[in-house]
């Protein structure tokens, strides 16, 4: 009987490993089919993303006091980006921001501020992506280089270990990873350019977007380091809470909106 003991972890492990897979081909499913659907599917999905983000933002911050407020706060410009409002839109913009300094002044702390733009911005930003000329194509691209480049970390860290990226608060990241995830992403995008048609500069800039997938999976660690926990949440069965799962998205879906933003202006200059 003593003898058969060590064989449990492993069942374990294996068993975690399984549900992650599970959990994690559910919510990749949901997203393309609310992504490909566009609309009020993708924007009800928005809504769950950034309000989730809010919620889990206050508690590692330790305003949690003013959680709710937050996310009323939150609610007014992603209501605005609907599609039977002004959409995704300077306005939504602009709102964001208002409603960042509304929860500044009444939360006194700029914490909880930031928290409104870390959770609206993504939101807003996708919304355009889709909307925008190719947009399914520019949307799953922006997910798929997220989604590659932590597949491309995860294996290739536990493979190659190897010197740690961020020892201090993220002992589990490896340059190693860092490295695999970038390549792997590379080799995804490349794909994409053959096979779909996407622009070649998008291709290149999915080099640079890797590493910023990653610093915002460290930006993450470093929060749940200070706030003394292991997950943002436990709404995902094996992968923690919504900020576990969108850490990199969180900072890439700005930035290609962004480009995509000045790249339409270039174009009617």
């Amino acid at each position: 009987m003593t003898m058969a003991e060590p064989a449990a972890p492993a069942t374990g492990k294996a068993g975690e490993l399984q549900t992650r897979v599970i959990v994690g081909v559910l919510l990749i499913g949901a997203a393309l089919a609310a992504g490909y659907f566009g609309g009020v599917a993708l924007w009800l999905l928005v809504i769950l993303m950034a309000l989730g983000i809010m919620s889990e933002w206050a508690r590692l911050t330790g305003r949690q006091d003013n959680r709710l407020l937050s996310m009323y706060a939150l609610s007014v410009p992603l209501a605005i980006m609907s599609p039977w409002a002004a959409g995704p839109s300077f306005l939504a913009l602009g709102l964001i921001f208002g409603s960042a300094m509304f929860v500044a002044v009444f939360d006194r702390s700029l914490k909880l501020a930031a928290g409104v733009i870390y959770a609206g911005l993504p939101a807003l930003a996708i919304l355009y992506l889709r909307e925008i000329e190719d947009g399914i194509l520019v949307m799953l691209w922006t997910l798929a280089l997220v989604w590659a480049t932590d597949i491309g970390a995860y294996f290739s860290g536990r493979t190659i270990g190897g010197p740690k990226l961020a020892p201090t608060f993220s002992p589990n990241k490896t340059w190693a990873g860092l490295i695999g995830g970038v390549v792997l992403t590379a080799a995804v995008s490349y794909m994409l350019h053959l096979y779909w048609g996407l622009p070649l500069y998008l291709v290149l800039l999915s080099l640079p977007l890797a590493v910023l997938a990653q610093m915002g999976d460290l930006f993450e660690s470093w929060l749940k380091r200070k706030a003394g926990v292991k997950d943002s949440g436990t709404i995902f069965p094996g992968h923690g809470g919504v900020m576990d799962r969108l850490d990199g998205l969180i900072p890439v879906a700005p930035v290609v909106a962004l480009v995509m933003l000045v790249n339409s202006l270039l174009a009617l200059a």
